[in-house]
């Protein structure tokens, strides 16, 4: 479909659309802090974040305005006094959009912006803006173009005017009515060739996850609160020139590089798309395939900003994500180093590390600085365990209680019963080996890597 047909969809959703670059904004938020003592973000805090987001955008703050209240407005989302507020706020600092901090409803978005007189974006449209504007290669495309037409198919309506002079009576089927159809089967077709297109960009990518998991190197995958510094990271251990920039979503696409432990081994360090709170589940998808490369790892470095406010809470953001949208019963989730960036620029090291004191297995570093790394390697050296070993057994019959013992202990990849011997290779902990090796004769045991 011409890009410029989908434009015109797009346009039929009123002012909503796609934000711009150098754009004058208004940020506006609902604090429910004074009613909801569970949650673990206050709004000041939110709407920073949501700067965060509107500065990676390009976007120019003209002012923030939080109101509070026990529950958001059905209809406006914030009140219609607020509402009123707000318009006159936005002429005088002429504003072109609103930005709002939580996902709207459609109604909502649309009698914002017939009272306001001006575009009105979401929290969730305004990352999906940024997915777009950052995504390089083609799966992250697809996935980013897919979930903003997941997210317009239930809001397209047809024109006003159409809709308002459509014939009345009950089974009549007006002009805007039938343009609304229209545009709704052409999204719809669209997300289905997306999908087509998807599935076998995947197959392209398991492809390329088999081939990584069959080199036999630990895979280590960094994750984390989006802008904590992972890629400063891997470009300190790797030695690699990835991408660094201070915005949010810096790295969309994943980047996989070789590093050595202390004891010569060599990892896969793969470099993830940043978390962050409240999500678009529109999105989730894109999420899933850019950190399926955390589900074949071996371990999980879990990077956080320390100079940062509420690091409990972010953690139980990654956390939440980890467990909710990417782990599931067939992927059992690795173990997890927890790494305190940015520790040159908080004064008190001990109290940095007492500010988490919940949260297990961590080390206080600076990735810009190379400050504390040789303690990060080894933590990972440890929790990575001994260096793997591929052997080949032969087994007289008389000894094949070895092979339960690999069974339990190790990996066994193939089993052949021989007339004398039972040929077996497999995959065992370097430490394990002499174990192993005390109850064979020298030609027995052969370690082929």
């Amino acid at each position: 479909m011409p890009n410029d047909e989908l434009s015109l969809i797009e346009d039929r959703v009123g002012k909503r659309a796609r934000i711009k670059a150098k754009e004058r904004a208004i940020l506006v938020g609902v604090d429910l802090s004074n009613f909801d003592e569970n949650q673990l973000w206050t709004t000041t805090e939110s709407i920073k974040e949501l700067a965060s987001l509107a500065k990676t955008a390009g976007v120019k703050i003209q002012k923030k305005v939080i109101q509070s209240r026990p529950k958001p407005d059905p209809k406006f989302y914030i009140g219609k006094g607020k509402a009123e507020e707000i318009r006159e706020i936005t002429r005088d600092v002429g504003a072109q959009v609103v930005l709002f901090n939580e996902e709207l409803r459609s109604a909502q978005s649309r009698n914002l912006e017939d009272k306001l007189g001006t575009k009105i974006v979401d929290r969730t449209q305004l990352i999906m803006d940024i997915f777009a504007q950052r995504a390089q290669t083609k799966e992250a495309k697809l996935q980013v173009e897919l979930a903003q037409y997941e997210y317009l198919l239930p809001r397209l309506r047809g024109w006003g005017e159409s809709l308002e002079r459509q014939a009345g009576g009950i089974g009549t089927r007006g002009p805007g009515q039938t343009r609304l159809a229209r545009d709704r089967d052409k999204v719809q077709k669209r997300i289905d060739s997306i999908r087509a297109k998807l599935r076998e960009a995947e197959k392209e990518l398991d492809v390329r996850r088999k081939r990584r998991l069959e080199s036999n190197r630990p895979i280590v995958a960094l994750i984390g609160y989006t802008n904590s510094g992972k890629t400063t990271l891997l470009n300190q251990l790797t030695g690699a020139e990835g991408f660094e920039e201070d915005k949010l979503f810096a790295t969309l696409d994943p980047i996989t590089r070789k590093f050595e432990l202390p004891d010569k081994r060599t990892v896969l360090l793969t470099d993830t798309v940043g978390l962050i709170r409240k999500l678009p589940h529109q999105l989730i998808p894109a999420f899933k395939a850019t950190l399926k490369s955390a589900r074949t790892a071996d371990l999980l470095l879990n990077l956080m900003d320390s100079t940062q406010d509420k690091l409990e809470a972010r953690w139980q953001t990654v956390n939440g994500i980890l467990n909710d949208e990417i782990f599931d019963e067939e992927h059992t989730r690795p173990p997890m180093i927890n790494v305190l960036n940015k520790r040159d620029l908080v004064e008190e090291n001990k109290e940095l590390e007492a500010s988490i004191n919940g949260i297990k297995d961590s080390v206080a570093i600076s990735a810009l600085k190379g400050e504390n790394l040789d303690k990060l390697k080894d933590l990972i050296e440890k929790k990575l365990g001994d260096e793997v070993k591929q052997v080949t057994l032969r087994l007289p019959y008389e000894k094949a209680e070895i092979l339960d013992w690999l069974y339990q202990n190790g990996e066994v990849t193939s089993e052949e019963y021989r007339d004398s011997e039972i040929r077996v290779e497999g995959k065992i902990e370097q430490h394990l080996l002499s174990e192993m090796s005390f109850e064979l004769d020298e030609d027995q045991l052969e370690i082929t890597s």
